[in-house]
C-alpha cells in the first residue's frame, strides 16, 4: 500500500475513533437555547392569557411577549461531541451543569422552585401594573415555607398572616428575619399570628380576618458555617388581595423572568388605547411590588427568540444590557429599562416613532 494512502487511511480511522469516542465521552456540562416567546396580550393554547374580570377592559393590538429560554434537563448527559457542536453554534450557549442544577438538585426540584417563581412573578406583576394605576391593592406578610425538621415545623404554617414579632408590628417580609435574629440561638420569640385557614376563610366570605394568637418557638442556631445566628426555619413573603380577579394562563413556563411583560400587559389592557401602537415588543426581567426590573439568566438566548418570531424592540433589564450587546440580532434594538415607569416610558417612544430618544443597550451597560 502507498505510504500516501496509508497515511490518509490512518487519518480517517483516528478521526473515526475520535469521533466514537466524544460520542461516549460525559462532560459537565447543559445547554441554553432559545425557547418559545408569548404573547401577553394574545392567546396561548386557545385562551387568553391575561383574563380580568370585575373591571372594564380595553382592546389591545401590537405584541408584548414575554420571552423563554429552553435548557437540557438535570439527569441529563451531555456528551463530548454536542458540547463541542454547542459552543460552535451561534445561537445556543454551554454552561457547567452546576449553574444551572447545583447541589445535586433534581429535575423535580428545579421544576418545583420554577413553579413557585413563576407564581410570585404574577403575583408582583399584577401588584406592579395597579400601583401604577392608582388601584389599592391590600398586602400583608405571610409564611411562605417551613423547613422540614427547624423549630417552627408544626407551629406555624405556609400561608399564616404574621402580624407581630416579640410584639413589634411587621411590616415587610423582611422584618420577620431582622426582630428574629435579634436573638441568641435557644432563645424564645413569639410571633402573632391569624392561621392561613382563618385568612383563607375571612378572604372566601369578603371580610378581614382579625382573631390572633400568640406562638412561641424556641429559636436555634443557624446551620452557616461558623455563624451563631438564631432562626425558626420559615421564609417571609407577601400575599395580597386584589379588588377585581387577574388570572394568567400559561403553562409550561417557570421562573420569574416574565414579570415586566406581565405587568405590561395588565396595564395595557386596563387602559384606553395600545401600548405599543401596534408595534412588535418582546421583553422579559423580574419584577417587584414596587415596580423595580431585575436581571434574569439567558438574555442572549432570549433576544434571538425574540427575533425569530418577529420583534423589532426588546425591552432589557439595566443589568443585562452589556452581555446582551455583545451580540445583537440584526433588525432588533434592545431598550434599557430599570423600572415599569421606563418601560411605559419607551413604549410611549416606540408607538409616537420617537425611537431616537429610547435609552438603548451598549456593551458598556
Amino acid at each position: 500500500m502507498p505510504r500516501r494512502t496509508a497515511t490518509m487511511l490512518a487519518s480517517t480511522l483516528m478521526l473515526i475513533a475520535l469521533l466514537c469516542a466524544g460520542v461516549f465521552i460525559q462532560v459537565p456540562y447543559s445547554e441554553l437555547s432559545p425557547g418559545p416567546t408569548v404573547n401577553t396580550l394574545g392567546e396561548h393554547g386557545g385562551e387568553p392569557v391575561l383574563q380580568i374580570s370585575g373591571h372594564e377592559t380595553y382592546r389591545t393590538t401590537g405584541h408584548l411577549n414575554m420571552t423563554t429560554v429552553r435548557v437540557t434537563s438535570a439527569d441529563y448527559r451531555m456528551n463530548l461531541v454536542e458540547a463541542v457542536y454547542g459552543w460552535l453554534a451561534h445561537d445556543n450557549k454551554i454552561v457547567p451543569h452546576d449553574t444551572l442544577y447545583p447541589d445535586g438538585k433534581t429535575e423535580e426540584q428545579s421544576t418545583q422552585e420554577n413553579a413557585e417563581e413563576f407564581s410570585q412573578s404574577q403575583e408582583s406583576a399584577k401588584v406592579a401594573a395597579l400601583k401604577e394605576l392608582g388601584i389599592p391593592v391590600k398586602s400583608w406578610v405571610i409564611v411562605s415555607t417551613v423547613l422540614k425538621e427547624s423549630p417552627a415545623e408544626g407551629r406555624l404554617h405556609a400561608g399564616d398572616v404574621v402580624k407581630a414579632v416579640d410584639g413589634t408590628a411587621v411590616k415587610a417580609p423582611d422584618d420577620v428575619a431582622k426582630l428574629v435574629t435579634r436573638h441568641k440561638p435557644g432563645e424564645d420569640v413569639v410571633f402573632t399570628i391569624i392561621p392561613a385557614k382563618e385568612q383563607a376563610a375571612a378572604e372566601k366570605a369578603h371580610r378581614t380576618a382579625t382573631a390572633t394568637r400568640n406562638v412561641t418557638i424556641t429559636t436555634a442556631k443557624s446551620r452557616d458555617s461558623g455563624r451563631q445566628r438564631a432562626i425558626v426555619g420559615i421564609s417571609a413573603g407577601t400575599d395580597h388581595t386584589f379588588p377585581f380577579t387577574i388570572d394568567i394562563k400559561l403553562a409550561d413556563v417557570g421562573g420569574p423572568s416574565a414579570g415586566l411583560m406581565f405587568a405590561l400587559g395588565i396595564y395595557d389592557k386596563l387602559t384606553p388605547g395600545s401600548l405599543t401602537g401596534g408595534r412588535f415588543v418582546a421583553g422579559t426581567g423580574t419584577i417587584d411590588d414596587g415596580g423595580t426590573v431585575g436581571p434574569i439568566g439567558g438574555v442572549e438566548m432570549k433576544t434571538v427568540g425574540a427575533r425569530s418570531k418577529g420583534a423589532q424592540y426588546f425591552l432589557t433589564p439595566k443589568d443585562n444590557c452589556a452581555a446582551a450587546a455583545k451580540d445583537v440580532p440584526e433588525g432588533l434594538t434592545l431598550v434599557k429599562v430599570n423600572t415599569i415607569d421606563d418601560a411605559l416610558n419607551a413604549l410611549k417612544d416606540i408607538r409616537t416613532g420617537r425611537t431616537a430618544d429610547l435609552p438603548k443597550c451598549t456593551t458598556k451597560g
